[in-house]
């Protein structure tokens, strides 16, 4: 996965222009998340046949969690279609920063809900092998993605805008007070 983000990054460097740098950030983002899905698929697929170790959690707990969290989600996809007049991945291209509400905590609630997702299912389904790809492969290659690629992406399409934004507003961890 760091493949397509780094190869995403060189050909934006190399000709930065609008109208076809949205076609680079397409076909990066549906490659990033036809690989993300197979590998999440095989994860899940691997967690549920051969457990390493079952995590001791009652499944109704870590249920309400996951609901909790898929609710996070869904409001960091509103967030952005209601601010950003876009859509998550290259589904449509928000047209604006989406600065206010999550946003404003941090410029990635949608990655930090997604991974929070990831390891809230990895303990609905008891697995620790879940929880273990969550946060040592899913984690640090979606991080990777956003850091080389999308920054740079978001910098050439808004410029100024987005490099206030990015001055003012944490990366991932969010700050609590606006």
């Amino acid at each position: 996965m760091p493949f397509t983000a780094l190869a995403g990054r060189r050909l934006l460097d190399r000709r930065p222009q609008l109208d076809r740098d949205g076609w680079i950030t397409a076909a990066v983002h549906y490659a990033e998340m036809i690989l993300l899905g197979c590998a999440a698929m095989a994860a899940v697929g691997f967690g549920k046949e051969h457990p390493l170790v079952t995590i001791p959690l009652r499944r109704d707990i870590s249920y309400a969690v996951l609901v909790v969290i898929g609710v996070f989600v869904t409001a960091t996809v509103l967030n952005l279609a209601i601010q950003g007049l876009g859509a998550p991945f290259a589904v449509a291209l928000s047209r604006k920063i989406a600065s206010g509400w999550l946003y404003s905590r941090t410029r990635n609630p949608m990655v930090l809900a997604t991974l929070l997702f990831a390891v809230a299912l990895g303990f609905w389904l008891q697995s620790l092998h879940v929880v273990l790809w969550a946060a040592a492969w899913l984690a640090p290659a979606w991080l990777i993605l956003v850091r080389v690629y999308e920054e740079r992406e978001l910098e050439l399409r808004f410029g100024a805008s987005y490099l206030e934004y990015k001055r003012r507003t944490p990366f991932l961890w969010p700050r609590l007070r606006a």
